[in-house]
């Protein structure tokens, strides 16, 4: 019988946290290894040499008008997604700072608190970006993330049913919900939720890497190792799975000292 691994430990549960600043935080890198190189250091990335010209017309652009709120929300993510978390949050709170009603901004500047670690002031932020009339599903899934981030999680779980009354079995909501589990260390309803969400979007990494996890950490590490796999070429596949042993070795060593 496959052997679980605990997350009942503060260790455990703050290794997964780690885990879920990059999962749930909003970040649009999503592959194994960024998912395991989030539990190490917090560096920043270096951003890729073709997406330097654009980076270099966005700050042009937002130095020459600052208070323009659709150049700063433009210039806000794409620090976001080159991982310059500090800075995205700098230019999204002046930019909230002079158009304090703007929910595209507000939404903006939560997601890019909580890439930062700011999880309550990214919850209270993303509170201010829509209202109970008018619902968005995918702030209502932020906003689980940071209250998982919290330790939060029967709340965060109310947040992923409200928006998947919005859009049901929405893979995002869903492999949100399935991590959410996972730190309340109720492994079987991980996976039954996480299957769910591969049902519906196996192509995509981060779900696919999701399930993965949930698996290696009930012991069914083959499986797992399979769906890491799963259509990558060989060099990728092999890359998937030491990330995956890695993180699952860090875990099993963990509960060997408890």
């Amino acid at each position: 019988m496959p052997k679980r691994l605990s997350l009942a430990s503060p260790q455990a549960r703050y290794l997964l946290s780690a885990l879920l600043i990059l999962a749930l935080g909003g970040c649009q890198t999503m592959s194994l290894e960024d998912v395991t190189g989030a539990l190490g250091s917090k560096s920043e990335p270096v951003a890729n040499a073709d997406a330097r010209p654009d980076m270099d017309a966005l700050r042009e652009r937002y130095r020459a008008k600052p208070s323009d709120a659709n150049i700063a929300l433009d210039y806000g993510k794409a620090l976001r997604e080159t991982g310059q978390r500090a800075q995205a949050v700098a230019v999204l709170e002046q930019a909230v700072l002079a158009h304090p009603s703007n929910k595209a901004l507000l939404a903006g500047y939560g997601r890019a608190l909580s890439d930062n670690g700011n999880f309550q002031q990214a919850y209270d932020v993303l509170s201010r970006a829509h209202t109970p009339e008018d619902p968005d599903w995918r702030i209502l899934s932020a906003q689980g993330a940071a209250l998982d981030q919290l330790g939060r999680n029967d709340e965060a779980q109310q947040y992923y049913a409200t928006a998947l009354k919005i859009v049901p079995d929405e893979p995002q909501v869903l492999s949100n919900l399935g991590l959410s589990y996972a730190l309340q260390n109720n492994l079987p309803r991980a996976e039954e939720t996480m299957r769910r969400a591969y049902e519906r979007n196996a192509a995509n990494p981060r779900v696919r890497a999701n399930l993965a996890l949930v698996l290696g950490l009930e012991g069914k590490l083959a499986e797992a190792e399979t769906i890491v796999k799963a259509d990558l070429p060989p060099d990728q596949a092999a890359a998937k799975v030491t990330a995956l042993r890695q993180l699952l070795a860090k875990k099993q060593q963990q509960r060997a000292e408890k």
